[in-house]
């Protein structure tokens, strides 16, 4: 894990693996986001959650979680509040975002605004390159996330996207 500097108050997590094709579509719209210069945004990737990000998410006020989905989503992606979800499995190192929100909340006492960004994607194969369906998709959860998320989330700040 990098230092991260904690000088914003909005964390992204991309979760996935970019040597498995689509799979990596939560670290390609990470890398993505962070290219673009916005100095109040924090960044983190993963291959898993595991319950030890419960206390990195105590340090931010809103945290979105952003991973591929197998599923076909409308548009492409779907982006939703996380709910705190009492299912964690200390058996294992795989978490699911609401276990996560959910051990934050209990261990201590934080209760950050979570969401989770799903993007469609479709070849999950051995290879380091999306799929041309997950590169539309991934465009589509970009557009929104900067058109209509952040104006939203950061109403402070002027937006020339």
């Amino acid at each position: 894990m990098k230092d991260l500097k904690i000088k914003s108050t909005i964390l992204l997590i991309g979760i996935g693996n970019s040597g498995r094709g689509d799979d990596g579509l939560g670290w390609k719209f990470v890398e993505t986001i962070d290219g673009q210069g916005y100095d109040f945004l924090d960044y983190e990737f993963r291959y898993q959650l595991q319950v030890e990000d419960a206390a990195l998410i105590t340090n931010y006020d809103v945290v979105i979680f952003v991973d591929a989905s197998h599923d076909k989503l409308s548009g492409g992606f779907e982006f939703r509040r996380c709910i705190s979800a009492s299912h964690s499995f200390f058996s294992t190192h795989a978490q699911a975002p609401g276990a996560i929100v959910h051990l934050a909340n209990n261990l201590y006492n934080k209760f950050p605004k979570a969401y989770t960004l799903a993007i469609s994607g479709r070849s999950w194969e051995l290879e380091t390159s999306l799929s041309e369906e997950a590169e539309n998709n991934l465009q589509a959860a970009l557009s929104f996330f900067t058109e209509q998320f952040l104006p939203t989330a950061v109403p402070q700040l002027v937006f020339s996207h």
